[in-house]
Order: C-alpha cells, then sequence, then structure tokens
C-alpha cells in the first residue's frame, strides 16, 4: 500500500509555500515570496505578511496540485503549520487547511514548524536517521536538538536573545547591504577576508548556547570608531568577518553538542542554513570528526511546505491528527 498523499502549508511568517508530497517524496513544491513588500521596511512587517498569505493562498494551492498531477479527490491528509511564528500568519495556512480537510472529510495534521525544519534533510537524504544533533537556525529561533528517536527531541542549546538569522538581518541592515540580512551578507562576503576583524563570540562558558545581541553592538561601536578614524575595512572584509563570527558560534556549539551527546551524525536545518559558509564549515568540522553530515539543499533550508508534508507523514503514520478544534501557538516549542 503507497503512502497517502499530503497537501502541506507553511505560512508561518512571509512565504507562502504549498507541496504536495508522497511519503518523503516531493510531488510539487511552490512558494510566493514576499521579500520585495517587506524589504522597503527593513524586516517583516506581520500585518503586510498575513495579507499577502490570504492574497497568495488559493492560487498557490491550485498550482502546487495542478504541477503535482493530482486532484483534491487524490489527498490522504493536509497539514499545515500550528507554530511557531507570526499569529495572524499562521492563521492564514492553518485555517485554510483546517477548512479544506474539513470539506474532504480527510485527516488534517497541525505541524511545529521547526520540526519541518528537521525533517528537511529526509527528502533528499534517506539514510538520515537518529539519533543525530540537528541544528536548526532561522530568522527567529536558533537551537541544537539531540533527536534521539523521530518525535523524540532534546533541546540542548538555544539562544539567549537574538536568533542567527535576526542578527544577519540586523547587522545586514546597520551596514546598509539590504534584506534578508543572510542572503545579502553571503553575497557582500564574497572575496572578504572572514579574519579581517575578530569581533566576539559570545558565552565561551556555556557550550551549547548561542548569544548574538552582542555582536551587534560591537559591530556597530567598531564600525562608527573606525569609519571617524578613516580606518575601516572594505566592507566584503566587514561582511565576511561578520559573518564568520556567526557561522563559527553556530559549528562551534552544535560540534560540542555532537561530542557531549556521542551520536554519529550531525544535520541542519532552516533558512540560515542555505548560507554557503555556514555549509562549508559543517562539512569540514564534521569530516574532521568523522560524523556524517545531513543538510538539505538551499532550496529546502527556507520555509517551505514540503518539509511540513514530510513531518505530517511522520505524524500520519503514527495514528497523530489534529482535532477540528485546535487552534495555531504562535509560541509553540521544539524539544523543550
Amino acid at each position: 500500500m503507497s503512502d497517502p498523499i499530503i497537501l502541506g502549508f507553511e505560512t508561518s511568517c512571509d512565504e507562502t509555500a504549498v507541496a504536495v508530497t508522497r511519503g518523503f517524496e516531493v510531488l510539487s513544491n511552490v512558494l510566493a515570496s514576499q521579500v520585495d513588500e517587506h524589504a522597503r521596511f527593513g524586516g517583516v512587517v506581520p500585518e503586510v505578511a498575513a495579507l499577502a498569505h490570504v492574497e497568495a493562498i488559493r492560487s498557490l494551492t491550485h498550482t502546487a496540485m495542478r504541477s503535482a498531477g493530482v486532484h483534491s479527490m487524490d489527498l490522504g491528509a493536509i497539514a499545515a503549520t500550528q507554530g511557531p511564528g507570526l499569529a495572524g500568519a499562521l492563521m492564514v495556512g492553518f485555517s485554510y487547511g483546517k477548512a479544506l480537510a474539513w470539506a474532504l472529510d480527510i485527516p488534517f495534521i497541525g505541524i511545529d514548524h521547526m520540526e519541518g525544519h528537521l525533517f528537511a534533510p529526509r527528502l533528499e537524504h534517506d539514510g538520515y536517521a537518529p539519533p543525530a544533533v540537528v541544528l536548526l537556525a532561522s530568522g527567529g529561533h536558533s537551537q541544537i536538538i539531540h533527536m534521539e528517536d523521530w518525535g523524540s527531541y532534546r533541546t540542548v542549546g538555544s539562544t539567549i536573545d537574538d536568533a542567527a538569522g535576526e542578527a544577519f538581518d540586523k547587522l545586514a541592515r546597520f551596514l546598509g547591504l539590504g534584506f534578508p540580512g543572510g542572503p545579502a551578507i553571503d553575497a557582500e562576503s564574497d572575496g572578504g577576508d572572514p579574519h579581517a576583524v575578530e569581533f566576539p563570540r559570545a558565552l565561551a562558558d556555556r557550550p551549547f548556547d548561542f548569544s548574538f545581541s552582542g555582536l551587534k553592538t560591537s559591530v556597530v561601536t567598531y564600525v562608527r570608531k573606525h569609519h571617524q578614524a578613516g580606518t575601516l575595512p572594505t566592507m566584503p572584509d566587514i561582511a565576511a568577518s561578520v559573518q564568520e563570527a556567526i557561522v563559527d558560534a553556530l559549528v562551534t556549539k552544535t560540534m560540542n553538542a555532537a561530542e557531549d551527546t556521542g551520536v554519529p551524525a550531525v544535520a541542519g536545518g532552516g533558512g540560515v542554513l542555505a548560507n554557503r559558509r555556514l555549509r562549508t564549515r559543517l562539512a569540514e568540522e564534521c569530516a574532521a570528526r568523522g560524523l556524517e553530515l545531513f543538510l538539505p539543499s538551499p532550496a529546502l533550508c527556507t520555509d517551505n511546505g514540503a518539509m511540513i508534508g514530510a513531518a505530517a507523514a511522520f505524524r500520519l503514520a503514527r495514528g497523530e491528527t489534529t482535532g477540528p478544534g485546535a487552534e495555531i501557538d504562535s509560541s509553540q516549542r521544539l524539544g523543550a
């Protein structure tokens, strides 16, 4: 008996994403980005994001279904992100998905957004399996998960202030590099010296936790001081140095967690994992330690419906569904 076909919705932040999956096979995966709509504000505006989701979700659903070559009667279940995320944005996909499941009389599954990112590598790597340490890093979240088994997660480390993606956004905005900050700093760092400026790495006494708020203060202070003195390095050098500080913290803490738990594999998910320097450093460090590394392709690092479908396939196989009275949870936490 083949796996049921699942229609997955992801609307936790600023991208409307819809996918059709069968088990861990992606039949279609489409996205409507809101980058241009939020760029003029220098960041995501919740009300703008929610309205854009409302405007895009119906037509995007039809596109995903057509691309997959399936009809609504072929669907075995529908899934949507339940949290965490922006409340208004979450409400759009969750309500739409739940209503559609009710109309078709098929199961509905609410999915933790971060569990979706945790499952993303499974869409492309058959060998990805627990136990593993998983780095989840995005605009709103940075945490290290010890995945003891599918569905069994323990948070080993997390940020005590800004998430890594948030740090990229804030620093890119200060440096005048645009939005979203991660890709902007990644691009600007080409040809730059990552050791031109040794910005601080926080929480040396806490081997698994992150802190990025102090980095922003350090960068702002350094740039203003050296600009005034006429000794400011080139922008590629500054961007590369900022990127290295964030990447080094993420990699160092992840390797600490892998060593502490004794797992044979490391994985990652979330938009920050699309960063080229981060992917290179993780590959180098895992190779040096004899650890397997499972990373999604960059397209599956960012928010997408396929990862929601993958997590839903696992939940549905265990007989877990979400009732009609369920609501979003904008502060939902994985492995708490």
